[in-house]
């Protein structure tokens, strides 16, 4: 055997040996290290990252107190200038249009719009406020309540002349009659212009008798006259009334009806306990499933229908508690 080869074993004998326990007391020889193996990715650590600016403080945030402070003294004295300001839509709820203005928060309501938006729903109501989000108005600031963070807006007050607004308010007086037009139908009421400032007649008090949607009894842009029963300046309220411009006629149903009399009335709701029936407006009275003939005193639905114009018989009259009762027995 050549001496390359006997070279080469004697190496790989040596190497051997080396693998094994060594003497009492002295520790074992470490072994060599392992050469990195082709199969484990080598994954590179990630490049430092910029670091990202901070965020602008929100408008609520206790450094900015002081500024906040200032804007809401600047907006008192918006208040009793009258000066216009820039706001913008930035949302909405139900009553009107969230804005904003400098840091703060505004509202500015539905009734106090140039434009009325009109709706019949929600969901059209909530489509037509939020296609103006984004605008910028032009406004007057009407109302200030630090305590309260209430700060409103007007629209409508950019265009307001002398005598409107605000000095409509030193004349406005419970117990008036005034002219309006017709500026907005919702479900809980009507919103009459009085000239620079709105009034609410509520649902209740459109009429004497029951009122489903106040599109029942008024159109927008109609002229009306309409009784103030309060006003709440500070809080820029007031209270209107349609039916105290006329008679109770619970008042009076005694001296015109008498038990016994028989009179024509229209179904206004059948129930499973009777049916009512409208026989003047504001005078509603009860038909009881007793009162009804034959079979129909089942159910009265199998009797009456709403709308129908039947013929009764005043059986019970009780103006103190606003009842009066009917029959359709004749006999």
């Amino acid at each position: 055997m050549e001496r390359p080869g006997l070279e080469g074993m004697a190496a790989f004998i040596r190497r051997m040996c080396a693998q094994e326990p060594a003497a009492d007391g002295e520790p074992p020889e470490a072994p060599p290290p392992l050469a990195p193996q082709p199969s484990a990715a080598v994954v590179p650590a990630p490049e430092p990252q910029p670091a990202s600016l901070p965020e602008p403080p929100l408008s609520g945030c206790p450094g900015d107190e002081p500024a906040r402070e200032e804007e809401w003294r600047l907006a008192e004295q918006l208040r009793e200038s009258g000066e216009v300001q820039e706001a913008t839509v930035v949302g909405w709820n139900r009553g009107g249009l969230l804005v904003h203005w400098r840091s703060l928060q505004g509202f500015l309501p539905a009734s106090q719009l140039q434009r009325m938006i009109r709706y019949s729903t929600d969901d059209e109501r909530d489509a037509a406020f939020a296609g103006r989000v984004g605008e910028m108005l032009c406004l007057r600031v009407i109302e200030v309540d630090r305590s309260r963070k209430r700060l409103v807006f007007s629209e409508r007050a950019v265009h307001w002349g002398a005598g409107d607004g605000q000095c409509l308010w030193h004349d406005l007086e419970p117990g008036q009659v005034r002219r309006g037009r017709v500026r907005n139908l919702c479900d809980f009421g009507a919103f009459v212009d009085l000239g620079g400032i709105d009034g609410l007649i509520h649902i209740s008090e459109l009429s004497w008798r029951h009122v489903r949607h106040p599109a029942d009894v008024l159109e927008i842009g109609q002229d009306v006259d309409a009784y103030v029963m309060s006003i709440d300046p500070g809080r820029k309220r007031v209270a209107l009334s349609l039916k105290k411009l006329s008679e109770d006629p619970w008042t009076t149903v005694e001296r015109r009806y008498y038990v016994g009399q028989m009179l024509g009335g229209t179904v206004t709701n059948v129930l499973n306990f009777g049916a009512f029936v409208r026989i003047e407006d504001g005078i509603e009275g009860l038909i009881h499933v007793s009162e009804f003939a034959g079979d129909a005193r089942a159910h009265p639905g199998g009797a009456v229908a709403e709308g129908e114009v039947v013929t009764v018989r005043i059986i019970g009259i009780d103006s103190a508690n606003r009842r009066l009762a009917l029959s359709l027995r004749y006999e």
